[in-house]
């Protein structure tokens, strides 16, 4: 420390899963060069010696023992180093595995565990962590040596005080950190894993300045970044320093080159702060010396249900898009998350399987092309030649001029390859081998279609050496609006966390961002005005779009507010109809319309289940997500009797 000052890093190097060597060499690399910047102490991400998404390989002791040995090697390497340091990894101890955080320091180790196991939504870690009680001490052993895991342990380093917490422990409504800074800390280090959703990176800001100026305390944060699977998630690598409630420095985000952020933290300050608080040493002696006892409850009256639900009007404001971002000054910037979210959730897959094509089905509707325009974003991004995107437009017996013009001219403005294959001669010949009237326009008609366009796509990525990209929403699975095994699969699906709303929103943004008079802001703008169809019937006599879905299914802007609603809360059908009447007008929607497609909300929400249950890897983007390994788990013949208006 020089004149009160402390030196802090937060960084996420790469990693690669389950590949504990190759951690441990970037964690050195980054060791080394932190200490020519005189950095003093740094905290790394949560499991960075092994990587978070290692899921049931932390039951395997190849990965355990892997980790076991490169903890020795940076408490042997801490030795020569000034630098003080914590990083994450799996602990095994008496049948049971602890996720901790190796504070290591000049030779010496000292392991602090996750307080907070998280088991919701999309974090289920209790399937491989166990708690250690807040301020119990154990010894492990840890290749033939014994060393101290604790919870709630403040370390001296470098004339200050530390304490350790770990992700989900900073969103409790009582962090560790608090009691670690009334005890004492000045700066808290926090290695964490936390992946990227719309609006979490501003509310994770947010919650870490406030935090430290609850705290009266400096706060490191160091999270999950490039090289994490992104079979359902999707991690940024966020490192974060703020200081009383004033984020000092962080770094830039989606950027695997940008992984540190580096402050000099004034302890002297927060000294004096917390002697001028007066309160704040109360608080602290409260905490250490007991909880007081809570008072007793009044009386209260039970809530009256005289008056209907549906007759009370809210005082609020309910919001009829809640998944499309309702601010236009803060438009480029989620805009801009979104995009960044599934970009690089399709690099890393590209990545990791050292891919270089893409095969897409382009029909020149909404999710296609919000497909489309991330492939590009994507391949710029990797510096891959955008030829390697082969678009491929089938068109059939519902096609109609105008999406197939858009899909082409699409394409050769964004300088894709482009194959045409129709699939009239070979559906036509399907029949015949199936004996079924071509006349006869029911779902063996349309699915029939739809699993042609998927086996072309398939063989195609199987003759460039690619994979096949799907291009279905969140919408549509809620709806079970797809072909099982048609276009209800891919090798990858990087729209299945975006809602139909916000498909449209993006691709109308990518318009706007386009230039004022290409051929692909046209295209764009003439995609977003074309009724939604899976074209899988013909045109009507001018050659109109006549299959509509949101004739057939119900309202888009709709379904998007039961989906959010029934996942985001698990709301009752009365209360989504309750909220869904104050959202909508009755010029938009009456209450008649509204009963009618939430019912069929729920009834096909429940009955398509069964094809969410096999549903392709995709990113997570938003707080509603459907995967079937993540946020989302239901039986596929479970009963919808109880999901009823009343």
């Amino acid at each position: 420390m020089f004149s009160g000052f402390l030196r802090v890093a937060a960084t996420a190097p790469t990693v690669r899963v389950a590949d504990v060597d190759f951690n441990l060499s970037q964690i050195k690399a980054k060791l080394l060069e932190l200490e020519d910047s005189s950095v003093e102490v740094a905290v790394f991400p949560e499991m960075c010696l092994t990587a978070y998404t290692c899921a049931d390989l932390f039951h395997s002791s190849t990965l355990l023992d892997a980790a076991s040995h490169a903890l020795i090697e940076l408490r042997d390497m801490s030795k020569d180093l000034n630098i003080h340091f914590a990083v994450g990894l799996p602990v095994r101890h008496e049948g049971a595995l602890y996720n901790c955080a190796a504070f290591i320091r000049n030779g010496h180790v000292d392991l602090v565990t996750k307080t907070y196991i998280p088991n919701y939504n999309e974090f289920y870690e209790r399937r491989w962590w166990r708690p250690l009680p807040l301020g119990q001490d154990v010894e492990v052993e840890i290749c033939g040596e014994i060393f101290t895991m604790s919870s709630g342990r403040i370390f001296n380093s470098h004339g200050t005080k530390i304490g350790i917490e770990i992700c989900e422990d900073l969103w409790v409504p009582v962090p560790p950190s608090s009691r670690l800074a009334m005890k004492g800390a000045t700066l808290i280090l926090n290695l964490s894993a936390s992946d990227d959703l719309i609006g979490k990176y501003a509310y994770l800001r947010s919650l870490i300045s406030q935090q430290s100026a609850r705290c009266l305390c400096a706060y490191a944060y160091a999270g999950a970044g490039w090289g994490e699977s992104s079979t359902d998630l999707t991690f940024d690598g966020k490192a974060i320093i703020a200081e009383n409630g004033t984020v000092l420095q962080a770094n830039q985000r989606w950027n695997p080159a940008d992984n540190t952020a580096i402050a000099d933290i004034d302890v002297e300050a927060l000294e004096r702060d917390r002697l001028h608080m007066t309160t704040f040493a109360d608080c602290a002696q409260a905490e250490c010396e007991g909880i007081t006892s809570e008072s007793p409850k009044e009386n209260t009256p039970t809530d009256s249900r005289n008056k209907s639900a549906s007759d009370r009007k809210l005082l609020r404001y309910i919001d009829p898009h809640p998944f499309v971002p309702e601010s236009q000054t803060a438009r480029h910037e989620r805009c801009e998350e979104i995009i960044n979210i599934q970009v690089a959730a399709l690099a890393k897959r590209l990545d990791a399987i050292h891919c270089s094509s893409l095969t897409v089905g382009i029909s020149g509707g909404l999710d296609s092309t919000l497909a489309l325009l991330i492939s590009v974003r994507t391949f710029d991004r990797l510096h891959l030649d955008r030829k390697g995107i082969i678009g491929v437009t089938m068109p059939g017996f519902g096609t109609t001029s105008r999406t197939y013009n858009n899909a082409v001219e699409l394409m050769e403005g964004l300088g894709v390859s482009i194959r045409e294959i129709s699939i009239a001669p070979a559906v036509t010949q399907h029949f015949k081998d199936i004996g079924h009237d071509p006349e006869i326009h029911d779902v063996t008609y349309e699915n029939s279609q739809a699993r042609q366009r998927t086996l072309l796509l398939m063989d195609i990525a199987n003759q460039t050496g690619g994979i096949v990209l799907g291009t279905g929403d969140l919408s549509e699975l809620a709806l079970g609006w797809a072909t099982y095994n048609g276009d209800h699969m891919s090798m990858y699906g990087v729209n299945a966390g975006v809602p139909k709303t916000l498909v449209k929103y993006l691709v109308g943004y990518f318009a706007d961002e386009a230039a004022p008079d290409s051929i692909v802001r046209r295209c764009l703008l003439d995609i977003i005005d074309t009724p939604i169809s899976p074209e899988l019937i013909p045109a009507d006599s001018e050659g109109n779009i006549k299959q509509k879905t949101e004739d057939l299914v119900g309202p888009y802007e709709l379904h998007d507010f039961f989906l959010y609603y029934t996942l985001r809360f698990g709301f009752t059908p009365d209360r989504i109809f309750l909220l869904a009447r104050h959202a909508f007008t009755p010029e938009q929607y009456s209450d008649d319309v509204i009963r009618h497609w939430l019912s069929t909300f729920f009834r096909r929400f429940f009955n398509q289940q069964f094809k969410r249950s096999c549903l392709p890897d995709g990113p997570k983007v938003g707080s509603v997500c459907l995967s079937p390994r993540g946020d989302w788990r239901m039986p596929s013949d479970a009963s919808s009797a109880l999901w009823k208006l009343h």
